[in-house]
């Protein structure tokens, strides 16, 4: 249960706090109920009070013991039993329920309006009869003298059934062009319906004739009130013979008398939401008027505010249960809310035990707030040097902190910093001179990281203010550089953009043309003002595909130059890896130069031109002259090896072998 106070009214919300699952045993219920502390102050004053995910309307048998509910999803209607404290039956709907009503004392007889223009009959077994309007409904109302039910909708006419011949009587012609509400004055039986243009057309059922119309829309509109399109009429609701209720589309509520073409009060809701609601306190000349987001409580006299309800879900109806304080909205959640006002009467018969609980509420209110305290920290006593007060009368514990007089807090404030006031001084004037200098011309410092990029982000910035304060609509989105969260990225080096990356060569050419593109179309925008067509002959398929072209040849144009030079740097790789390996080969060579071969440098090139151009006789007499052989090798330098060839031995077994040969040649002769 939670309660509340507006202008001293205690309201009880009876249905505040958390609801068990259906599907949990008994057993885990009252183990959670022994357990958590909110289920066990919890009030469950009907036994499953709520719909599967959305209650639309609700309303109360005029006995006042059956509770009726229509919800969705799937559409269904809920009876709840008040004697019993529980639901006592469920019926599920092919169609979602506009509108219904009781037309018994209790649930015997109900009448619901489909969304498919359907309108169905139950009675206490269930369902009996269903038949079919010809326009779409919004709203209807049951006239008891004569057994006839009034249809209003999206149409100029107002339909008639007769229950008693059960067949469709001659319809009322309107000078509407659509009807969003009725009532039935149940004193006179005066027929009203709320029109979609304002107005409200009153029809005498005896005779089938209209004999007055009021202009509400017109009358809604007084001196300071705003208003956003044609107000519309969207609740209607009789009080006794003379008193009407008018609530508007744009949020208004006027009280008529139906003598006067002249509203005698008119009280805004201030929220511009459609009047969903009205309802009538009789005790206390009260009236309950709802919207989606508020329930207001006010004299229908003066229209001083008496209350006031805020839900945390959305409203969609109200109902008041008779001669009681007690009301309960169906709400866009589950939960329908039940709402307890004891000053606007007592409780009901069937749960009378909520006066004696209400009174023990007031005999001992708990106060959480504390005017005349000051919440501090230990952090804040350690700053004020009073941590000695801890565990003393002058500290109040309470929560994470402590509760401490603010006179002293102030005394103590005032002795640890004598110079709180210069400070504060010092900083208004601060402020003052923060505010002069920001009228001057603003000097545009870039960041030590990322230049390039926050300068664009500031043209781009530019841009975009130029354009919304040309367009009027608002301000412009907040600039990367001004978020904090992207602080990092102009501050800490590590996010420096690579420029000669892969990545970035490859990206650049896609984020510079969408840069284009939409500094384009900002300037496309700056100029629909003055051009009014496009030029013939030129259409904005060929230039974004023109765009899409340049951009992809720019692609292809980094990937080629990427390609070439990873092939020319690998070629330098190859070429460096070739020399050092040539390199390391002659110093091998040197170091395995047999004993008695002489090194020559290249002092010997001069000579062997000289050699290559002599003829070949005299190369030759020359190397037998100095009986040498030369190798050479023009890598680096030459190298030459010297021996001497044994010509006596030579000669001497050449010889020897031709005088055994003609000795033999003699002997087989």
């Amino acid at each position: 249960m939670q309660i509340s106070s507006v202008n001293d009214v205690k309201i009880y919300n009876l249905s505040h706090g958390k609801s068990l699952p259906e599907w949990l045993s008994d057993r885990k219920k009252r183990a959670l109920q022994n357990k958590d502390v909110d289920i066990q102050r919890r009030i469950e004053l009907i036994q499953d009070f709520e719909m599967p995910t959305v209650c639309t309307s609700i309303k109360v048998s005029r006995d006042g013991q059956f509770i009726l509910a229509a919800g969705t999803y799937k559409p269904r209607i809920r009876c709840y039993d008040t004697y019993q404290l529980s639901l006592k039956f469920e019926r599920c709907l092919d169609s979602d329920v506009v509108a219904f009503d009781i037309l018994s004392d209790d649930y015997s007889k109900l009448v619901f309006l489909h969304c498919n223009r359907y309108v169905e009959f139950h009675s206490q077994h269930g369902h009996y009869y269903k038949t079919r309007i010809p326009k779409f409904g919004r709203d209807f109302a049951y006239h008891y003298p004569s057994c006839d039910l009034y249809f209003v909708g999206a149409s100029s006419e107002i339909f008639r059934l007769n229950l008693e011949q059960g067949r469709f009587l001659n319809s009322l012609q309107t000078d509407a062009v659509e009807h969003n509400v009725c009532d039935i004055n149940p004193v006179h039986q005066l027929l009203a319906s709320g029109t979609a243009e304002g107005k409200v057309e009153c029809w005498d059922p005896r005779v089938r004739s209209r004999v007055g119309m009021l202009d509400c829309a017109l009358s809604s509109v007084t001196e300071g009130t705003e208003v956003e399109g044609l107000p519309s009429v969207s609740a209607l609701k009789f009080n006794g013979s003379l008193t009407m209720a008018v609530g508007t589309s744009t949020g208004q509520v006027l009280i008529y008398d139906l003598r006067s073409s002249r509203p005698l009060l008119v009280k805004d809701h201030y929220y511009g939401l459609p009047i969903k609601s009205v309802n009538f306190q009789d005790h206390l000349d009260l009236v309950l008027t709802a919207d989606s987001k508020i329930i207001k409580i006010w004299n229908k006299d003066t229209g001083k505010v008496f209350s006031s309800i805020e839900p945390q879900t959305n409203i969609n109806d109200v109902c008041i249960y008779p001669g009681s304080g007690m009301l309960f909205t169906a709400n866009e959640d589950p939960k329908m809310n039940t709402f307890y006002i004891p000053a606007l009467g007592p409780a009901p018969r069937w749960c009378s035990f909520l006066d004696n609980l209400t009174e023990e509420l007031e005999e001992s209110p708990e106060s959480t707030v504390y005017d005349d305290y000051k919440f501090v920290t230990r952090k804040d006593l350690e700053n004020l040097g009073l941590s000695h007060l801890v565990g003393s009368a002058l500290l109040r514990a309470y929560m994470h902190g402590f509760f401490m007089d603010i006179r002293l807090y102030h005394k103590v404030k005032t002795m640890a910093n004598p110079f709180a006031y210069e400070e504060y001084r010092k900083d208004k004037i601060r402020q003052k001179i923060e505010e002069s200098r920001a009228q001057r011309v603003q000097i545009k410092k870039l960041p030590k990281v990322n230049k390039e990029l926050a300068l664009k982000l500031m043209e781009e910035g530019d841009d975009e203010a130029e354009l919304s304060a040309r367009k009027k609509k608002g301000k412009a989105l907040p600039s990367i550089l001004s978020d904090e969260r992207f602080q990092v990225m102009f501050e800490n080096p590590d996010y420096q953009v690579e420029e000669q990356s892969e990545e970035f060569r490859l990206l650049n050419p896609i984020v510079s043309k969408v840069g284009q593109k939409r500094r384009k179309k900002l300037r496309l925008l700056a100029e629909a003002d003055q051009e009014e067509e496009e030029p013939e002959g030129r259409g904005s398929s060929d230039e974004s595909s023109d765009d899409d072209k340049s951009w992809v040849d720019e692609v292809r144009e980094q990937r080629r130059l990427i390609y070439e030079e990873g092939r020319d740097r690998r070629r330098q790789e190859r070429k460096q890896q070739d020399r050092n390996t040539t390199l390391l080969d002659q110093d091998s060579t040197q170091n395995h130069i047999k004993a008695g071969e002489e090194f020559r440098s290249f002092g010997d090139v001069a000579r062997k031109q000289k050699l290559q151009k002599a003829s070949l006789e005299e190369r030759l007499k020359l190397e037998e002259r100095s009986g040498t052989v030369n190798v050479a090798d023009t890598a680096v330098g030459s190298k030459q090896l010297t021996f001497t060839l044994k010509k006596q031995v030579q000669c001497r077994e050449s010889l020897y072998h031709l005088q055994v040969s003609q000795l033999l040649k003699i002997s087989w002769s």
